[in-house]
């Protein structure tokens, strides 16, 4: 959460069981999604307050018939305030979304070791600008997907097709893959091709500047 602390309100009346439902759905789709460089800090907190001042009947389960809007609610301000972290990273100049898709289930797309081996792969490529698919599917490869079938994933830098059949795909082009490389906002999907389930998580590039911020302060 780039040492963070997010606090974030409701008026509505809400029963602690419940609250920690909603803090714990918003927190797993918004906050714990994100990555700037890997890392983490020990101050990093999200907090979910209820005050119960705009009165109403108590939500205290999810049957209630107010208890979903207010979970869509409280993930649509977690997620705003999580991808602002990330278009706020330090040097950053490219937002960045990852998405896994197709997989067995959702803990299967929601490994971060495929995020953070293919994001620490792939900051560097993305700064450079040069879309090496190469050393984004090995990152794919050295996240421990359990029995991962590398012929039947795809890789895509937004509608671009860069990889599948555990090559280059026929159709690709490195001019293609080079424009999409120099927009501000990049997409990487990583299409599994064995089950339903999806994930998205979001990042930056990591620049010059970023090393230049950090190296200029101590803790």
């Amino acid at each position: 959460m780039a040492t963070l602390l997010a606090f974030v309100a409701t008026d509505a009346s809400v029963a602690q069981d419940a609250l920690r439902q909603l803090l714990a759905d918003a927190a797993a789709r918004s906050f714990n999604r994100i990555s700037v460089d890997g890392d983490t800090s020990t101050n990093d907190s999200f907090v979910l307050i209820a005050t119960g001042a705009g009165g109403g009947s108590m939500i205290d389960n999810p049957g209630h018939p107010g208890f979903a809007a207010l979970r869509e609610a409280v993930l649509e301000v977690s997620q705003g305030l999580a991808l602002a972290i990330v278009r706020d990273g330090e040097g950053a100049t490219k937002f960045i979304t990852v998405s896994r898709e197709k997989g067995r289930d959702e803990a299967e797309c929601a490994g971060r070791r495929l995020y953070d081996r293919a994001l620490t792969a792939g900051e560097n490529r993305v700064l450079r600008l040069r879309p090496e698919s190469g050393r984004l599917l090995a990152a794919i490869g050295n996240a421990r997907v359990r029995d991962l079938e590398v012929g039947r994933v795809e890789l895509y830098l937004d509608e671009v097709l860069v990889s599948k059949d555990g090559g280059r795909a026929p159709t690709y082009l490195e001019e293609d893959g080079k424009r999409v490389m120099a927009k501000s906002e990049i997409t990487v999907r990583v299409v599994l091709n064995r089950g339903p389930a999806a994930t998205t998580v979001w990042t930056c590039d990591l620049s010059h500047d970023y090393v230049t911020i950090n190296a200029g302060y101590r803790t």
